[in-house]
């Protein structure tokens, strides 16, 4: 591939968190100049970095728009909205806006496999690396999962494929993927404060299908299917089983069956592909129907790509027995007296949430005590009503827009609002009953009281130890 970055040009990196910095490093190891700003007076950080990139001007404080449209090319950080009036004067005037997934795709001559959506993605895309290592693929598993991809770019020789978790924020400043297969797992509601609107965060995501060669889609949720030609290789996932094999032709889905002892298949549920029974759900380590539908999609992206990709039955079975999830993803944490506690601090928004809801609970039972709040985003809460009238029997809310929530939700079930994440954790305790669960799942950015998710979720696992010790 012709590369379209060239030497002439005037380039500013804008922002100087994790992804800038794999930006500069890149640009530096292909020869290119560059510049760096940052909205910050100064970065923690700043001095190794001026040290680093000597050769380029640093610069602090706020966007100016004058400033940035001197520069032909802008690399703009996915924590920096593109719609930031001095990004946006730059671009009127002429500057190019992209990001390091696009940079990414300019240089790559190795196949992507480029998985997004609102929730479930960081699983799916550490589920499909496993399996690609497992049958001998050597995967680069990077992304929005942690890893800058130009920085597994700069070691291309150790892999043979690109698994790529993409949040809408990289995929704004993406402009031709050229995936070998991409998928939207699922869209909901999040992110609000940064879109004006649903169909400008749908829109951002289906920019993972530029140019891409397959895709795979929810057949459930009509938001993930792009509109593609007829002749686009698709195939599907979802947990409704078509009626027949002509329908059910490249379809994955979920399958109660029966026992068929000559292939060694016994009752119970399967994941399918049409009508083959793949691997028994029992002996799925990941818990819930979205984590279900998480491996159908795995499969699927897998089973997507050419044929020097072909993983066999007994390497799939190996990492699907295998595979635990990942942490603070509607993860197992303890059981105390018949209660089970169930960690899902990445639930960031409505539809994460809402899975973990549909995944964990009991038909006809409202089996479920929920903690849940934070920040929400501007996110309406509605859309849980429903799934709390069925299944759960306490809402304790918590944090800064716990109020929010309970005015959407204080029909649905009951509710209780606290201050800290403690403070429900030790109602919760008093209120469930064995056979119960307790499921962490706040749908909201946790930033009012915690640095991140993960550090609220390691505080919610801390808390479920003190309630043990305590007993």
């Amino acid at each position: 591939m012709t590369n379209l970055i060239t030497t002439d040009q005037k380039r500013l990196i804008v922002g100087m968190g994790q992804t800038g910095i794999s930006c500069a490093r890149f640009l530096t190891a292909k020869g290119l100049s560059f510049d760096l700003c940052d909205t910050r007076d100064v970065v923690p950080n700043q001095d190794a970095i001026a040290l680093e990139f000597s050769s380029s001007q640093i610069i602090n404080g706020a966007l100016d728009g004058t400033l940035l449209a001197q520069y032909q090319e802008l690399i703009v950080s996915p924590g920096i909205a593109i719609a930031e009036p001095a990004i946006a004067y730059a671009k009127q005037q002429g500057s190019r806006v992209r990001g390091d997934v696009d940079i990414f795709a300019e240089y790559v001559t190795k196949p992507i496999i480029g998985i997004t959506g609102s929730n479930g993605k960081s699983t799916v895309t550490t589920l499909v690396g496993e399996i690609l290592a497992a049958a001998g693929h050597k995967p680069a598993v990077c992304g929005n999962i942690g890893i800058p991809v130009l920085d597994v770019l700069l070691k291309d020789d150790d892999y043979l494929c690109y698994v790529v978790e993409l949040s809408s924020f990289q995929l704004e400043t993406t402009h031709h993927l050229a995936a070998e297969v991409a998928c939207v797992l699922n869209i909901s509601e999040d992110h609000m404060d940064r879109y004006d609107s649903m169909m400008s965060y749908h829109q951002a995501k289906h920019r993972i299908f530029q140019g891409c060669r397959s895709i795979v889609v929810n057949r459930e949720d009509s938001l993930t299917q792009p509109l593609v030609s007829d002749s686009m290789p698709k195939r599907s996932f979802g947990l409704q089983l078509a009626a027949n094999s002509v329908a059910a032709k490249n379809q994955y889905s979920i399958a109660t069956i029966e026992a068929d002892l000559a292939k060694n298949n016994s009752a119970g549920e399967y994941l399918m592909f049409e009508q083959q029974p793949l691997f028994p759900v029992a002996e799925l380590k990941i818990k819930g129907r979205h984590n279900q539908l998480n491996a159908l999609a795995a499969i699927a992206l897998i089973e997507s790509l050419p044929n020097k990709f072909d993983v066999s039955s007994a390497q799939l079975n190996q990492v699907l027995s295998q595979f635990n999830g990942l942490p603070h993803r509607c993860a197992w944490v303890a059981e105390q007296k018949g209660v089970q506690y169930f960690n899902d601090s990445k639930g960031t928004n409505v539809g994460s949430t809402l899975a973990a809801i549909e995944g964990l609970a009991k038909a006809d039972e409202r089996n479920l005590i929920l903690i849940a709040g934070g920040v929400g985003k501007d996110q309406d809460f509605v859309p849980l009503a429903d799934a709390c009238h069925k299944s759960v029997k306490q809402a304790l809310l918590f944090g800064r827009d716990a109020q929010v929530i309970s005015k959407d939700l204080k029909k649905s079930t009951d509710i209780i609002v606290v201050e800290t994440l403690a403070e429900a954790v030790t109602q919760a305790r008093l209120i469930a009953n064995a056979g119960e669960i307790i499921l962490f799942s706040p749908a909201c950015a946790s930033f009012d009281q915690f640095s991140n998710y993960v550090k609220r979720g390691e505080a919610f696992e801390c808390l479920v130890k003190e309630v043990a010790d305590d007993r």
